[in-house]
């Protein structure tokens, strides 16, 4: 999971890309990256940590020009602390292209043979998004665009690539002196949405984004999101082309988006998250009234802050009182995405504190969005006793991560899933909670996908069936010996 951002504006665009990569920070902390574009010159800047410490005001004059991209980065394959890997990714043929990109491919083995030994193109990282603009440009080559440019020779590169790349990506490119091209993988699985806004007597002003709250905040309205195997090319004066560029495109994004990594107030694929997790308390709620003792419950208190909308819900519907019990440090990052488990476990306590007074002599039902390694979990479970609970019964917005996420999540060890292998009951123990209740499966993908469009999602690491079709248990093995997690 990353964040991404592009922009064609009538103005200068690196404070407006600044500004919304910072509204994308929860969606990685790593790295990040700007890329603009000054007629036919590029200017790039990426650095590691955050953005707010990343860019001081002579780095912003090194990037002048009206049409840009940003990038932060959450490290899912490679190295997270390695300068070398932040994005944007430069290639100086044909025109000169700086790529940005969210998702994972999965042949990447395939694929650094091709680039290699087909396409005569050098790697140097073992990124995926640098073989993401390799074949970009390669194809772009190959469809003729160092003789001529045109949106119908991007269409056709981009198909090409369709038909080369296995995986999920949602991926922002600059061509230099054209404009700007966002396209998204067959499935849809990582978002990308698209805004638009008028400039005054300028004309047409574009984003493209991760998540539809950098459109609000920046004035654009919200046209669409990318279609799932769609391209869309804006040149420099503002003019949008689109064009649907895979054979049989499936829409069927991410479920943990809607769980965990994306903000509350951003809606995807049609879909409120905020309202999604609502809908996720709701039917958590019904599902805790089946198999918990819930007459002897005092309290129902989330696990800020991405639990917070479910856990409001499970006490309403279960008519149990609501208390904040943790206090979050909103100064520490996101410790799901942090590279390393020993730097998430130490995150832990920085991140949350337990208020005693919320937990003396109570019995406690704690509603956090997911359980995956474990680490939060058993530190929250240790937090609330130590505070004086009675009782903890623990219980997730999301069901049981038992399987590998290869799509552009940090989960590529099944062995670090503290749900792979495990009963319910063992799982429990694990963590240390008195009771354990995770949400069904049908019941998330009901939840999500009430009142939208969208009939399939991305369910892989809670079932184990990836949607791409092409992921197999050599693959899955292979990842977990050469990705750390």
């Amino acid at each position: 999971m990353c964040g991404i951002v592009g922009i064609v504006s009538s103005t200068p665009v690196n404070q407006q890309v600044y500004d919304a990569l910072a509204l994308l920070q929860h969606r990685g902390q790593d790295s990040t990256g700007i890329a603009t574009s000054d007629d036919q010159t590029l200017h790039v800047y990426k650095t590691k940590g955050q953005v707010r410490e990343g860019y001081r005001t002579r780095d912003m004059r090194g990037l002048p020009g009206t049409v840009g991209l940003g990038h932060v980065r959450y490290a899912t394959r490679g190295k997270a602390k390695t300068e070398q890997e932040a994005q944007p990714f430069y290639v100086n043929s044909p025109w000169g292209i700086v790529l940005v990109h969210n998702g994972n491919l999965t042949n990447t083995r395939e694929l650094t043979e091709e680039i290699q030994h087909t396409d005569r193109r050098h790697l140097n990282t073992t990124s995926d998004t640098e073989l993401l603009v390799n074949v970009l440009a390669s194809e772009l080559q190959q469809a003729g665009a160092t003789d001529s440019f045109s949106p119908d020779v991007v269409f056709t590169a981009i198909s090409r690539l369709h038909e080369r790349v296995e995986g999920s990506y949602a991926a922002i490119a600059v061509i230099a002196g054209q404009g700007l091209l966002a396209f998204r993988d067959p499935f849809g699985i990582r978002p990308l949405v698209l805004g638009h806004r008028k400039a005054g007597l300028v004309g047409d002003e574009w984003v493209v984004a991760s998540e539809s709250l950098v459109l609000e905040a920046g004035g654009y309205d919200v046209v669409r999101d990318v279609a799932p195997g769609e391209a869309i090319f804006i040149a420099r004066d503002g003019t949008m082309t689109a064009r649907q560029c895979a054979a049989s495109p499936t829409l069927a994004p991410c479920s943990f988006e809607y769980v965990y990594l994306a903000r509350p107030d951003s809606t995807m694929n049609g879909i409120s998250v905020y309202e999604a997790r609502l809908r996720l308390g709701e039917k958590l709620a019904d599902t805790i009234a089946r198999y918990a003792p819930t007459d002897n419950i005092d309290v129902v208190m989330p696990i800020p802050d991405s639990a917070r909308p479910a856990a409001m819900q499970v006490a309403r519907k279960l008519g149990i009182e609501y208390r904040e019990g943790f206090y979050k440090n909103k100064y520490v990052g996101r410790t799901f995405i942090m590279p390393g488990q020993a730097q998430r476990t130490k995150s832990v306590r920085q991140k949350l504190n337990a208020l005693p007074s919320e937990f003396a002599g109570k019995n406690v039902l704690i509603v956090d969005d997911s359980i995956v390694r474990g680490t939060t979990s058993r530190e929250i479970v240790e937090m609330a006793r130590e505070a004086g609970a009675a009782s903890v019964t623990f219980t997730s917005a999301a069901p049981p991560v038992r399987f590998p996420h290869v799509y552009g999540i940090n989960m590529p060890n099944k062995g670090e899933l503290v749900a792979a292998g495990r009963t319910i009951p063992e799982i429990a123990r694990e963590i240390g909670a008195d009771h354990l209740i995770y949400q069904e499966v049908e019941d998330l993908e009901a939840a999500i996908t009430e009142g939208s469009e969208v009939t399939t999602l991305d369910l892989s690491c809670f079932t184990g069936e990836y949607v791409t079709g092409t992921v197999s248990d050599e693959y899955l093995e292979w990842v977990e010996h050469n990705q750390a997690s």
